[in-house]
């Protein structure tokens, strides 16, 4: 009997470890000795001319060795971004509240942190601008605009039968990771620097140290082995913090610490991209869309960071599971006086998908139809109505029948004919009941990220180990390729071990990201085996003057027509013979190509597909509200490791739940982020968590060719907490008595939800 690795719920492979607090992360890292610890020196004004900086009183405090400027950084002023628009250390003005302008090196951590809160800014303050909406009216933006049109949007309109417009505010959302921005850079010999950073992307943190200080990148290897959650938030913005550990440890010519607090980590770090929406939409008797134009406002903060394909990735998801005949998308990415807002799960996709969601429900509710009707009519189709608006055909379409499953599992109609009952009944308790959909392109926009190297060896006792470009953060990566590993050279699962992400092993890594980490990883990894595999084949095969392909490997076995042997003798035997038990291998995503100009192609290898329905209450008196029940039918093909997935789809669910119900971040008209805490920004907890919370797996295999049959599950069903918002909107409406577009601003605090009552 084959027992195989691939489709079992195995345990995660550092749960033990993490739950005896035994597992290491950056700060567990032990201390070199003489170790020193730094804190940064933030701005108080959100903008203005830096005219100067006083260290004096901070220097003078037990403990601090000294204060790192612009001034101190050997090589580039400008972090090594793509667009090359964003300083180390704030140079001659400051563009928010949180920019670091320097850095105190210190004993200690907290000596570090209470010298840095004396250091004495002088700031003279320049006008700031706060929000998408202001930026769009100064013409003040990160990088140009884009347009994506198909048919004729404004003749379409015309001939439309209905037409509204409207306008939408959509909220950010901290990442909220339970491990904070960390890295310990660490000088060694000859020039060279060891930097352990909690990084998506140690490739791209040894890419900023390097420029930083003037290095080749081969100088610099970064290591990381886990993260205590990721989310978007350490893809770019962990360089940061690397960046200005190394330049303090190259200025004092010791290994230097940093470690942002909460707050600190708060104000100096980007969010999820806040949005902007206005619309107007045409549509017929049956609510079938005939026309779109959307404006879509994007809050890039001060600078571009990754915003150009975040913004890039909404436009591509502000059709989701909808055809779109006639239809002119414009993206602003706007220039504002705040942090600079970075990736977060989803990266864009859900601040495209909630705007077409809203506009869907708002027409239910202009024609008085039901919203899943809707819906339904506008999915895209099989051999009509299945190509974007930025012409990628939909080859692998299974919305129509995923959908309708959950509408019959969930019990949908009888559900909702129940909810109208009782609103007719309660007055003040109003309940709300949605399906939504999701349609998630999976690859990097950016093509040339869609590649990953892997690296497995097979050690003389039968041992395996692999080491991989991905990076852990808690996803069950590691896992699940351990899992492929195990299965390609049939040897049991406990006989692998994944290692710690190093660029000195797997060099020009891409970040862990865009859901892609195990179907780029995981294939390379697959490849990697599959090479000692087949030497490994060969080298039996000769023995046994059978051909390779006359070799399995299954259950710790190698077997022939001839003769059965373990895998370890197999091993040992091949060592003896100078077999290489090693290899490395190398994947790249097929079938993907677009114009980056006219943001039109093939941008996505598939299509990963999901429903919620969502079942809510409000308070019409307090605007409180409540999510009652849940029931999901997801998509991930054939799943590696069924409960990770599982565990992939609660989380992403209620990590969305949470952006579009309590997370509301809230700036003052200062510029400052006055919700930087846990006491001020709620994320959503187990009281929140509803008693029915039900996930069910979609039956059918990934059409595409992808790693054991399977889908990604990282960011895809975080939009399918847009049901919650829906639902909340229809409860809403019922509060309100009438059958009318609903105006509510996400996320629905109590205060947004008694707004929209109004």
């Amino acid at each position: 009997m084959v027992t195989a690795a691939v489709g079992k719920s195995r345990p995660h492979e550092s749960a033990r470890a993490q739950v005896a607090g035994s597992a290491t992360y950056i700060d567990d890292v032990p201390e070199v000795r003489g170790t020193l610890h730094a804190a940064p020196v933030l701005s108080q004004v959100a903008h203005g001319m830096l005219r100067g900086v006083d260290a004096t009183e901070a220097l003078a405090m037990p403990g601090v060795h000294g204060i790192v400027l612009a001034a101190d950084i050997p090589a580039d002023k400008l972090l090594a971004t793509f667009v090359h628009d964003e300083p180390v250390l704030a140079l001659g003005r400051v563009e928010h509240i949180g920019q670091v302008i320097a850095i105190i090196v210190a004993d200690t951590v907290m000596q570090a942190r209470r010298a840095a809160r004396k250091v004495k800014v002088d700031i003279a303050p320049l006008p700031a601008i706060l929000s998408p909406r202001e930026a769009h009216a100064a013409q003040s933006y990160v990088l140009p605009p884009v347009t994506v049109k198909r048919g004729d949007a404004t003749g379409a309109m015309q001939a439309s039968r209905h037409v509204i417009e409207g306008q939408l505010e959509v909220g950010g959302q901290e990442h909220f990771y339970l491990e904070g921005q960390v890295a310990y850079a660490l000088p060694l010999e000859q020039g060279q620097w060891h930097i352990y950073s909690s990084t998506q992307h140690p490739g791209e943190v040894q890419h900023w140290v390097s420029h930083a200080l003037g290095l080749e990148n081969n100088a610099v290897t970064v290591e990381c082995r886990r993260m205590g959650g990721g989310f978007g938030g350490k893809e770019t913005q962990a360089g940061h913090v690397a960046v200005w550990a190394a330049l303090a440890a190259n200025k004092f010519k010791r290994a230097v610490k940093m470690r942002l607090d909460r707050d600190d980590d708060f104000l100096i770090t980007g969010k999820r991209h806040p949005f902007a929406y206005d619309y107007t939409v045409g549509f017929d008797d049956t609510g079938l869309i005939t026309a779109l134009q959307l404006r879509m406002y994007a809050n890039c903060g001060f600078s571009a960071d990754l915003s150009g394909p975040v913004a890039d990735r909404a436009i591509f998801h502000s059709d989701n599971a909808y055809f779109l005949s006639d239809v002119e998308i414009v993206s602003y990415r706007c220039k504002t006086n705040v942090q600079s807002h970075t990736a977060f799960r989803g990266f864009g996709g859900p601040q495209g998908v909630i705007a077409i969601e809203a506009i869907l429900g708002d027409i239910a509710r202009h024609l008085a139809l039901d919203s899943l009707d809707v819906r339904k009519r506008n999915l895209y189709g099989i051999d009509e109505r299945n190509v974007t608006h930025y012409q990628m055909k939909v080859e692998d379409n299974i919305l129509e029948p995923l959908v309708s499953q959950l509408e019959a599992t969930s019990r949908y109609r009888e559900r909702r004919a129940a909810i109208d009952q009782w609103n007719a009944d309660n007055p003040v308790i109003k309940r709300g009941i949605a399906i939504t959909p999701v349609k998630f392109g999976i690859s990097f926009t950016a093509t040339l990220f869609n590649q990953a190297g892997a690296l497995v060896h097979v050690y003389t006792d039968g041992s395996v180990q692999v080491n991989h470009g991905g990076t852990e953060m808690g996803q069950g990566l590691n896992t699940k390729i351990a899992q492929v590993v195990a299965d390609e050279l049939g040897v049991l699962f406990e006989r692998v071990r994944s290692t710690a992400a190093d660029t000195s092993k797997v060099p020009n890594a891409s970040a862990t990201a865009a859901s892609s980490g195990t179907d780029l990883n995981g294939r390379a990894a697959q490849f990697a085996a599959r090479n000692v595999r087949d030497n490994l084949a060969a080298f039996v095969g000769g023995l046994d003057g059978c051909g390779a392909g006359a070799v399995s490997f299954a259950d710790g076995q190698v077997k022939t027509p001839k003769t059965t042997r373990s895998f370890d003798d197999v091993v040992k035997a091949a060592y003896a013979n100078r077999i290489q038990l090693w290899s490395d291998g190398f994947y790249r995503t097929p079938k993907i190509h677009y114009d980056k100009v006219t943001l039109t192609g093939r941008p996505f290898y598939y299509f990963a597909y999901g429903a919620a329905c969502s079942e809510v209450a409000i308070d019409i008196l307090t605007g409180e509200s409540r999510v009652l029940k849940v029931d999901i039918l997801h998509d991930v093909g054939t799943p590696i490791n069924p409960a990770i997935d599982i565990g992939q789809i609660e989380g992403g669910f209620v990590q969305g739940m949470g952006w579009l119900t309590t997370e509301q971040l809230v700036w003052n008209d200062k510029g400052l982020l006055t919700t930087h805490a846990p006491s001020t920004y709620k994320i959503p907890a187990t009281g929140d968590i509803p008693a029915h919370f039900k996930v069910d797996l979609w039956h059918e295999a990934n059409r595409e060719d992808n790693v054991g049959g399977s889908k990604a599950v990282g960011e895809p069903p975080f939009m399918l907490a847009i049901s919650v918002w829906e639902a909340i909107r229809e409860a809403v409406a019922a509060g309100k008595g009438v059958q009318a577009p609903v105006v509510m601003h996400a996320p629905a605090t109590a205060q947004n939800v008694l707004a929209a009552l109004k």
